[in-house]
């Protein structure tokens, strides 16, 4: 299989909710975040992949890598997804922009009855609970 490293964000508020975006075209929702470009670090790809599709902007200082997680692409058939995940914790209206075409906020239990991409559904989720 082909691998697609990207930069993803798991995104908390205060209030205990999880935003999950849907790329236009698509039925899964994910983590905010993208394609890590050549020569480009993955929190660089982050801040501007956040910025590029729900208008966040962030200071380096505000963002806590977890860890790198693979799982099988949701909308590239044949692919693995290599995450780089971040925390992020802020109280945002997201704005969609570029390819997403849905954000929402969810609970733990609204997210787990969601159509998921596999990263989400089994590396995010179980990460997210273990935040908490």
């Amino acid at each position: 299989m082909r691998t697609i490293r990207i930069a993803a964000a798991l995104i908390d508020d205060d209030a205990g909710r999880l935003l999950l975006v849907r790329k236009a075209g698509t039925q899964w929702f994910m983590q905010a975040g993208g394609k890590i470009e050549e020569g480009e670090s993955p929190l660089c790809a982050l801040r501007r992949e956040l910025n590029e599709e729900i208008g966040l902007s962030l200071a380096e200082e505000g963002i806590r890598h977890l860890g790198r997680f693979s799982a099988p692409a949701a909308n590239e058939p044949g692919y693995i997804v290599e995450a780089e995940v971040f925390h992020v914790r802020v109280n945002h209206v997201p704005k969609t922009r570029s390819e997403i075409e849905e954000a929402v906020w969810v609970d733990c239990v609204e997210a787990a009855n969601m159509q998921l991409a596999p990263l989400t559904r089994h590396k995010i989720l179980p990460l997210y609970q273990m935040l908490r």
